[in-house]
């Protein structure tokens, strides 16, 4: 089954894919968000393209688990894919993802596969804590 996770954020959303059998994911691309608007048209063709079975959203919360503006950002857009898409949709923690990512990218490449990068971590993690419970 696959699955696609997603690293939201106001400048750039990335996007990874992976699958339940291996619990791995891949980066698959980065999807620019101008003015706040979402190109919806972009992660609608990736989502036709791949055929995930679910959707899996990082929430950025604070370090005290509490909800910022990003976080309840993260939120409506969950609820817009799902409303959108019509496929479950899963939150999880998502705190460092991004930093995680920036250790494994050199310098001159982070600025293109960061947030890819950050949406295959977020979706790695949900995947491993999934099939451990």
């Amino acid at each position: 089954m696959y699955l696609m996770g997603f690293d939201y954020g106001s400048k750039r959303i990335g996007i990874a894919v992976g699958q339940t059998i291996t619990s791995t994911a891949q980066p698959l691309t980065t999807i620019l968000v101008k003015n706040l608007q979402i190109d919806w048209e972009s992660i609608t063709t990736v989502i036709q393209e791949w055929q995930p079975e679910a959707l899996v959203v990082g929430l950025p919360l604070r370090f005290d688990g509490s909800d910022s503006e990003t976080t309840l950002a993260a939120r409506r857009f969950s609820r817009q894919l799902n409303g959108r898409y019509h496929l479950p949709v899963h939150t999880i923690d998502e705190t460092l993802s991004s930093v995680a990512a920036a250790e494994k990218i050199p310098v001159k490449k982070q600025k293109k596969n960061l947030d890819a990068m950050a949406a295959q971590i977020i979706l790695e993690t949900w995947l491993m804590e999934v099939n451990i419970h």
